[in-house]
């Protein structure tokens, strides 16, 4: 479903950016792999080669650092001079009570899940070609509801909806279809910081009754980089398992 797709995905080493990574493998697509961490990215490409023949680039920086952002730009410009899709995905959960946040981690958490991505964007857009490229946000359905004891989670969520909203009206006659995914609660390491009473609750609102799966957002993702939705932009896809009912 993507051969020849240039694949861009940030934080492609957390548990939603590593199965996008073997999905979008495993139908073919040539991948640029961003993180913080090049053991972690060099160990994901390995793992990716042993499966399946495709090309793969690693790039580390740190989404939340500007001057990070533009040097990997710039050494992906040398790599590539197009990229279809690139896929948002990088981020961070803090979660805590109004009252109790610090400033340091609204900087931090603002300037990974919002920011960044708006930054990072605003460059690769530069590079994306003119008949159906795709940007994909990975929000989170708090983004969309909200939920108590995750005000600056959720407000980093929603502000990355409306990034997505607007952005989608702005690049859509260029060719750039913008969509964002907002999942409910998957499977990662990241719900590990979620308190135990908080998770208990999330979980028995779940309709499916059961928690989600990373592969269960990465099909979601290869569908919006696929030729299958060419006409499909400015739209916000729960992956939540029926949690909103």
């Amino acid at each position: 479903m993507l051969k020849n797709k240039k694949i861009l995905i940030t934080g492609a080493t957390g548990g939603i950016g590593k199965a996008i990574a073997f999905l979008f493998a495993k139908n073919n697509a040539e991948l640029f792999l961003t993180g913080r961490n090049k053991n972690k990215l060099d160990k994901l490409k390995s793992q990716i080669l042993r499966l399946y023949k495709v090309k793969i680039s690693i790039y580390v920086f740190d989404i939340s650092n500007y001057d990070e952002i533009k040097n990997a730009f710039k050494n992906i410009f040398l790599k590539t001079k197009n990229i279809d899709v690139l896929i948002n995905n990088a981020g961070i959960l803090k979660d805590n009570f109004i009252g109790m946040i610090s400033n340091r981690d609204i900087n931090n958490l603002i300037n990974t899940n919002l920011i960044g991505p708006i930054n990072f964007t605003q460059l690769v857009s530069k590079i994306m070609a003119k008949k159906n490229s795709s940007i994909i946000n990975i929000s989170s359905i708090v983004g969309k509801f909200g939920h108590s004891g995750q005000v600056l989670y959720s407000s980093s969520k929603s502000g990355l909806l409306g990034f997505t909203l607007s952005a989608a009206k702005e690049l859509a006659s260029k060719g750039i279809r913008v969509n964002a995914i907002a999942p409910g609660l998957i499977k990662t390491k990241m719900i590990k910081n979620i308190p135990h009473r908080m998770y208990s609750e999330i979980l028995s609102s779940i309709k499916m009754n059961r928690i989600g799966k990373p592969i269960d957002v990465a099909n979601v993702a290869l569908f919006l980089s696929s030729d299958l939705s060419t006409y499909v932009t400015g739209q916000i896809i729960g992956v939540d398992g029926g949690m909103i009912i």
